[in-house]
Order: C-alpha cells, then structure tokens, then sequence
C-alpha cells in the first residue's frame, strides 16, 4: 500500500477503498415466482433460516422489494447470479439486483 500523504489518496488507496462499499442485494416481486420458490432461495442462498425467509418472502410480496443481504461487491454479485441461475432452471422469472449501501 502506497503512503498517504495527506494531499489527497493514491490510486491503489482508492481501490481499496472501492472494495470495501457494501452492496445490498434485493430481491423484486413478480407476478410468476412461487412464494414456496422464494422461502427456498432465502434460505439456500442468502443463509435465512425459515421464519426469516417467510418474512422476508412476505415483505417482497407486499412492498414489491426487499433487502436480503449485504455483502461486498463481488460477494453480492454472486449471490445475483446465483439466484438468477436457480430462477432460470425452474422456469421462474425471479430477479434480484443490487444498490450501494
């Protein structure tokens, strides 16, 4: 890591920097998904165990949207791919996207 001096970050400081911003993930509502499907997303996925998953199922269901995680960049989109992989399989139109914490 290059020495800071106090004029301003170096390049390589704010790389760093930029690996370290949270990102939430969320998943959206649509009209196809089962609810079923969902609980087994949170809970396989995002590590939710089940009451927390049929929450969260709950809220994305009546507010359209909800946070399911917060995780490194590179982490959260993993976790997108991951849940569009398994949306895609089960012929599900199941999205998620990320937005700066």
């Amino acid at each position: 890591m290059k020495e800071n001096t106090g004029v301003g970050y170096e390049l390589e400081d704010q790389e760093e920097l930029e690996h370290l911003k949270r990102y939430k993930v969320l998943l959206l509502n649509d009209d196809y998904t089962s609810m079923d499907f969902v609980v087994d997303v949170l809970m396989d996925i995002f590590k939710h165990p089940l009451d927390n998953a049929i929450n969260l199922m709950l809220s994305i269901h009546k507010d359209g949207k909800a946070i399911c995680g917060v995780y490194t960049y590179e982490l959260a989109e993993t976790k997108i791919d991951q849940v569009t992989k398994r949306a895609r399989e089960n012929e599900y139109p199941l999205k998620a996207i990320m937005e700066e914490d």
